[in-house]
């Protein structure tokens, strides 16, 4: 191979290089980060759930803020509240630790887990949805059963001072379908539901936690 010939190569090379970099790390990000602003907006930006800031907060009521994404689950153990799917993750939710628990069926810690999850629950003669008391795959789940959000209208009508009837209806009327009426399940999104919670019967404690 002659000298030519070599730099020849290389000179095509480093062409093909700059080209594919330009193509790949400049033009097609910006393509497809516009068409995300144009046909998804709402997914771009997180998919973020925004909220009036509260009368005795640090912003004008005016103002909305950020209080959740609807795409990623976030923790509420207060009895007053609907309360998601457990996190698999060590800070509960945490988005930076996306994992399942990898525990197998057979595996006594999983069985610990789910009764200690039962046993939170409180007593009841009700059989507990399954989602209530195992994590997802990713243990970031926003959603919950339509079972598991009605299993919970006792304690939340208890607490909030409101008729079971009335607590039903808000739960069914924030279930969301299956995709194109076809695939995946039916669903509940606790933190829409929590919203709207708040909104018929607000709180003293407005704290989730």
């Amino acid at each position: 191979m002659t000298h030519k010939t070599i730099q020849r190569h290389i000179t095509q090379s480093l062409r093909s290089l700059l080209a594919f970099t330009i193509a790949l790390g400049l033009v097609y990000p910006l393509v497809t980060t516009g068409l995300a602003a144009i046909i998804a907006p709402s997914q771009r930006a997180g998919s973020l759930v925004l909220a009036p800031c509260p009368a005795e907060g640090t912003c004008p009521p005016e103002i909305e803020r950020a209080v959740g994404s609807s795409l990623v689950g976030q923790l509420f153990d207060a009895p007053h509240y609907f309360w998601g799917r457990p996190s698999a993750t060590a800070k509960p939710y945490d988005g930076m630790g996306a994992s399942g628990s990898n525990l197998g069926p057979s595996n006594p810690a999983l069985h610990e887990a789910v009764a200690a999850r039962v046993a939170a629950l409180g007593p009841t003669s009700s059989k507990v949805p399954i989602d209530l008391v195992t994590t997802s795959a990713s243990g970031l789940d926003p959603h919950i059963s339509p079972a598991a959000a009605l299993f919970q209208v006792p304690r939340v009508a208890a607490t909030r001072g409101l008729t079971k009837e009335r607590l039903e209806t808000l739960v069914k009327e924030h279930v969301e379908p299956r995709l194109f009426g076809l695939f995946g399940e039916r669903v509940v999104n606790v933190l829409a539901l929590n919203m709207a919670l708040d909104a018929l019967a607000p709180q003293a404690d407005s704290g989730r936690r």
